[in-house]
This record gives structure tokens, sequence and C-alpha cells, in this order.
């Protein structure tokens, strides 16, 4: 793909009217679809595909797991996975949708404000499956059947156990990193590339202002595109702070013996939904349909949180021992259509306040 940049302006054509309630809150619509259960029908025509694509954002070695796992459960299904941050597959799709290319069947985004102009441009097939139907709260399922949110996760503070020697001493704000003892010693993602952090940006721009960012492009922090990167960074004692990234792929890190520890700042933790949606170009429809069904399943969701330490919003799911659990943290609040109409001003003053 090309360098052209791509301004969410000149793709909404017109859906600045969809408000925030009415994509995201609302009960669903007379009009919607129908449930939709996996029967042997759908099963057989989808093996008919033998192929679905999925357009997603989260880590290559959690997407291919999934992937594996919707295999072995339907053998002679393959899942081919295309993966970057959210921001550039955005792009990406509406250079794919503007040249009459309709590759994949399957689109799941870090950045929820994606599914307002795929929605109103008429991208998105309505589909609902039967657990988003019994159980999917309708803040967390399109009213007309166009998406439904399949994992949720923050983006939070952190730092090197290592390197920060006691709690005591660690940031447990964001006002926190402003302090000078910081000054060198953080990482953080790009919201021009990551959908995480184009929402972590935008809550924390609502709540803390531009001035907070001002202050903190001042503290020489290291900059690094996703939101996988910042974990990443930290464990390997790059630096001893994380100022945002995935607090997931901490906690995994934590898990698994490396020495970080996740911090809930005092200010509230920014809070991101990943919605997947079918494209209605689908080339594999059948195996689409199948593949978003299975997906939101109790069972599948109960597996995914527990690879991968994310939150599901499907009742029947358990946190796995020794895990916080969501409701006992301070969340920020979403707001999609609010980052949908702020983008570009982030994108624009970030870049002017850190350089990059």
């Amino acid at each position: 793909m090309g360098a052209r940049k791509v301004s969410r302006r000149r793709i909404l054509k017109g859906s600045a009217a969809l408000a925030l309630g009415a994509v995201f809150a609302s009960p669903a619509r007379a009009g919607a679809p129908p449930s939709v259960a996996i029967t042997r029908e759908l099963i057989e025509a989808a093996k008919k595909e033998a192929k679905v694509v999925l357009y997603s954002p989260m880590d290559l070695p959690v997407g291919e797991k999934l992937g594996r796992a919707f295999e072995a459960q339907y053998q002679g299904i393959e899942v081919q996975i295309e993966r970057a941050g959210s921001e550039r597959l955005f792009q990406r799709i509406e250079q794919e949708f503007a040249s009459n290319i309709h590759a994949a069947d399957v689109v799941n985004s870090a950045d929820a404000s994606h599914f307002i102009p795929w929605k109103q441009n008429g991208w998105l097939a309505p589909f609902v499956s039967e657990d988003v139907a019994k159980y999917f709260p309708p803040e967390y399922r399109d009213p007309d059947g166009m998406f439904a949110t399949s994992r949720i996760w923050l983006s939070s503070i952190a730092y090197n156990t290592s390197l920060v020697k006691s709690a005591d001493d660690a940031p447990k704000s964001f006002a926190d990193l402003l302090d000078p003892k910081w000054a060198g010693k953080m990482v953080k993602g790009h919201p021009a590339y990551s959908g995480t952090i184009m929402t972590t940006t935008f809550q924390l721009v609502r709540e803390l202002g531009w001035d907070y960012f001002a202050k903190l492009s001042k503290q020489r922090v290291m900059q690094v595109q996703s939101s996988t990167d910042p974990p990443k960074k930290l464990a390997l004692g790059e630096r001893a702070v994380m100022a945002d990234g995935n607090e997931y792929n901490v906690v995994l890190l934590k898990e698994a013996g490396q020495p970080v520890e996740p911090v809930y700042p005092a200010e509230g933790t920014p809070t991101i939904s990943g919605p997947t949606a079918i494209f209605v170009t689908a080339p594999h429809p059948n195996a689409a349909r199948l593949f978003q069904a299975w997906l939101h399943t109790r069972e599948t969701q109960q597996f995914f949180t527990d690879f991968t330490a994310q939150y599901s919003v499907h009742p029947q799911v358990q946190a796995k021992p020794g895990r916080r659990k969501i409701s006992d943290i301070k969340l920020m609040k979403e707001d999609p259509a609010g980052v949908e109409k702020m983008a570009e001003e982030i994108k624009t003053r970030y870049a002017r306040l850190f350089r990059v």
C-alpha cells in the first residue's frame, strides 16, 4: 500500500450525524437481522469456501493461536490473518474499497470509531450470532447488527521492577509521569499507528487536556508505534516506565516471570473496545459468518481472555484466577464518536508536540 494519508473526514460522508448512543447503546432495532446459530448447514457452506481472511491489529501470536483454534474445530477452513496497527488498517481498507479490491472477510479494530464510517458507507454486512443476541449488553453491540465487541482491554502505566526498586517509587498517576525524575526513562506508543493509543490519547486529552501532553513531550519519551511495543521495551529494560500501552501484555509478561508491574492510574485507566464485523463484500461470506459466530461464543471468549489477559463482555466468561477483575479498576469512559471527530486533530497536534 502507498503512503497516501486518508482523512476520516473524507471517508465519513456525513456519518457525523450518527451519535454515539445511536451507534453503540441503542436497543436492537425492529429491522435488525434475526440471530443466527451455528448450524450444520452453516458449517458445510463455510467448509466449501475453505478460507476466512481476518484483518486485525491483535498481536500476531494471539491472532495465530485464535486462528489455529478455529481451524482445529472446523477442519478444512484456513484462517488467514493480515495484521497491522488499526490506524494503518483503516487506511488500507479505504484504499482497497476505492480500488474495488475486496480481500477481507472479517475486520477487528482497536479503534471502535472506525465502525462509524464503515457502517455509514454500507461496507458492513448485518449479522447477529446467537450468543451476541442472548448475552451481549446493548452498549457492546450495534443496534442494526453490523458489529459486536469481541474484546476489551486497557492502556495502563507500568514499570520495570528491576529499574524501579519499589512500588512507592513508581508512578501512581498520569500526573506523576511529569516528574523530572522520569525524563528520558519512559516509552509510549503512537496514535497515528495504533488504535489503542489513538483511543487512549483521546481519553487523556478529554480528562487532562492538551497541556498534559505538552508537558509530557518535554520528558524525552521514547516513541514506538504499536501499543504492544512499550511492554516489550519495558521488559527488556530499555526504559523504566511505560507511559501508555497494552495492560494485557504487561500482565502476560509478569506471569511469564518478567520484571514488570502494571499501574492503574489514579485518574482512571483508558479503556478500549475491539469490535468485529463482516464486510458486505466478503469473498468467503459463510466462513466469515461462522468465524464471527464462533468468536463470540462463551467458549471462545473464555479461551481468548484466558490466553490474552483481555476482558470479555460475555457475562458467562470468568476472570482467570489470580488476575485482577476489570470491575475492580477505575476506568475512563469510552467515546468512539468523540474519537472519530478528534482523530485528525490528535494526529496533527501529537506529531507537532512530540516531533514524530
